[in-house]
């Protein structure tokens, strides 16, 4: 049926018209990264809560998504998950030989169990030794994540401290003014 006023269309396909089939694909690929991408790059993040900061890329993750830090001590960005296409990609690049990233993979980054809001009422009314386990199990998570952060920052800081202005640059926020033109930019 078409709409009000809309003539109907008497026309139908032949069977002899061809379709051309598409096959979807079921499969997801790993994401290729740009062979200018290393690790211990410096990229600028252009969205997010962090957006217009500096950190160093890490590694890549098993979902395809880059793993960067501020590092937190310098400008406080936390280990992240970042997607390749909300980043620029700058020349710098700091050593990170001798980090070990074993630890951070996604599940690094999987969210415990939240209560809702209808759940609520049955959390406090549970007995306090099952409050008391949640509780102890999620401070135990954040040490662990507190460590492994700690450790990373500590091996990126030592060789940020060896390089003259690069504790400044990576603190510094990327911005652009009216007059500036990022087709002639080089990052």
């Amino acid at each position: 049926m078409g709409k009000v006023g809309q003539r109907i269309s008497h026309w139908y396909k032949g069977d002899d018209t061809k379709i051309q089939f598409q096959r979807r694909q079921k499969t997801i690929k790993k994401k290729t990264i740009p062979t200018s991408l290393k690790p211990g790059t410096v990229l600028i993040l252009l969205a997010g809560r962090f957006r217009g900061k500096r950190v160093v890329y890490l590694k890549q993750l098993a979902s395809g998504l880059l793993l960067v830090t501020g590092p937190h001590k310098v400008n406080g960005v936390p280990l992240r998950r970042v997607n390749r296409a909300y980043v620029i990609i700058t020349k710098k690049i700091v050593p990170v030989g001798g980090i070990n990233m074993d630890k951070v993979d996604d599940s690094y980054f999987k969210k415990t169990l939240k209560y809702r809001k209808r759940e609520t009422k049955q959390y406090f009314l549970q007995k306090p030794e099952k409050q008391a386990e949640y509780q102890q199990k999620e401070t135990e998570r954040m040490k662990g994540k507190k460590v492994v952060q700690s450790e990373i920052d500590k091996a990126l800081t030592d060789s940020i401290k060896k390089e003259e202005f690069l504790g400044k640059y990576l603190a510094s926020k990327f911005t652009m003014r009216n007059n500036d033109k990022p087709h002639e930019m080089v990052f």
